[in-house]
């Protein structure tokens, strides 16, 4: 008779659940079931005096000029969003609690109901959770948020004919995206740009992964000497600010007064047979770019050098020397042997290497700002899209609706040529080849 009284419906306290608290108060959670309940009269009230105004304020964008500010207005529906979803998690959790504490119930099982009991099972169970909790919240709102805002700014005309509060912003649909695409102006901007930044990521990550693992593999040698003070030549560029470093090749490269037309050119030119003319570093887009694939060499190769260094040294002596009783060739050993382990133990950070570069926008601004030359909508010969997007927010005419697409556009590249790289090189299934 007691266990018949102790069952409890599934579907019923799913159901109650939809109002989060009552499907707990159902299950005989007092506490849980209070706690879910105020929650919910929180938001409901948050959503009555603030939310239901906020929702309005984000479709409409403001009615009247000045009073109404576009942007704001923007913001607040975007954290009403926000909380608003966090209200949906919670009532979904809600909604699986209480179905999986009926369960418990029809299954005669132990089901926590008085206060002391829950508290020490969250303790136990739930420790994890409560403590991760609030970086959680705190990622939702700066991370997420930023996010959010950037994403529903590419769908309205906010620029510079649009600035609030003297002008209302509007909703515009696809128009930004239908420009950058189709628009013959930004079309050709956006493809000539695109085009440079891929050729850009690839060449410096490239030459610098090599350059480093290069390094360390001749450096590893046993037939080195003085191999720790080649470590520390090798570390040079890496303890140097980049800025620094930066700026420094920005007056080395200069054409007039540089030291590699001064100095460096006019030496060679003392070698018999051997003619050079001055180099325009950073009047040629050609030789700007390969200024600046060169420098980001020398800045990345370090990384790349102590990370494979530490890899070469985690290799088992064993595998080298059944390789020699085989009688194999060095070339041999390096591609069958060294290679593939370090690829293996470092092909997640190489991928990241390559998602920086593409955004690396520090060297592209400090070196020549994107220069020589327009190639047009505000962006130089050698800007990436990333420094194009802070030209277009930081000029005499900000675009803030484009950048905001454009910054999409790069976020969706990225984020799907880094899926795309992880899973084919399997970059997080190879923990135990090491």
């Amino acid at each position: 008779m007691k266990d018949k009284q102790n069952k409890k419906s599934v579907r019923k306290a799913g159901l109650l659940s939809l109002i989060p608290g009552l499907g707990q108060l159902y299950n005989g959670q007092l506490l849980k079931g209070i706690l879910f309940l105020l929650l919910t009269i929180a938001f409901l009230l948050e959503l009555v005096t603030v939310g239901i105004p906020a929702f309005q304020g984000f479709i409409t964008l403001g009615t009247v000029p000045i009073r109404d500010h576009s942007l704001f207005l923007m913001v607040e529906g975007t954290l009403q969003i926000i909380v608003t979803f966090i209200f949906f998690m919670l009532m979904l959790f809600s909604i699986s609690d209480a179905r999986q504490v009926a369960k418990l119930w029809n299954a005669s099982k132990t089901v926590n109901t008085s206060i002391p009991s829950m508290l020490k099972n969250v303790w136990d169970k739930g420790f994890p959770y409560l403590l991760t909790f609030p970086a959680y919240i705190i990622m939702i709102f700066v991370i997420v948020f930023p996010v959010l805002v950037t994403l529903f700014m590419a769908f309205t005309n906010y620029d510079f004919y649009h600035i609030p509060p003297a002008r209302l912003i509007n909703w515009v649909g696809l128009q930004n995206f239908f420009n950058m695409f189709f628009l013959s102006s930004y079309r050709s901007t956006f493809v000539t740009v695109l085009g440079w930044t891929i050729i850009w990521t690839i060449m410096a990550t490239t030459c610098q992964i090599v350059l480093g693992i290069i390094t360390a593999v001749v450096s590893n040698q046993d037939f080195i000497v003085g191999k720790r003070i080649f470590r520390i030549i090798f570390l040079l560029p890496w303890a140097v600010p980049a800025f620094v470093t930066i700026m420094s090749f920005s007056n080395i490269f200069n054409d007039s007064i540089g030291a590699i037309n001064q100095q460096v050119l006019a030496f060679l030119n003392y070698i018999p047979l051997l003619h050079f003319q001055e180099i325009p570093w950073k009047t040629d887009p050609f030789w700007t770019k390969t200024a600046l694939i060169m420098i980001q060499t020398w800045l990345g190769f370090p990384y790349i050098f102590v990370m494979v260094t530490g890899v070469l040294q985690s290799i088992p002596h064993d595998l080298y020397e059944a390789a020699d009783m085989d009688g194999a060739n060095f070339l041999q050993k390096f591609t069958r042997i060294t290679l593939p382990m370090i690829l293996f133990a470092t092909a997640p950070v190489f991928i990241t290497q390559y998602t920086f570069n593409f955004n690396n926008f520090s060297i592209i601004y400090l070196f020549n700002s994107g220069g020589p030359g327009d190639v047009g909508g505000g962006a130089g010969s050698t800007d990436i899209l990333i420094s194009w997007i802070y030209k277009l927010t930081t000029g005499t005419s900000p675009e803030y609706s484009l950048a905001s697409a454009v910054t999409i556009v790069i976020s969706i590249i990225v984020i799907g040529v880094s899926l795309l790289a992880f899973k084919k090189t399997n970059a997080f299934g190879n923990e135990g080849m090491m």
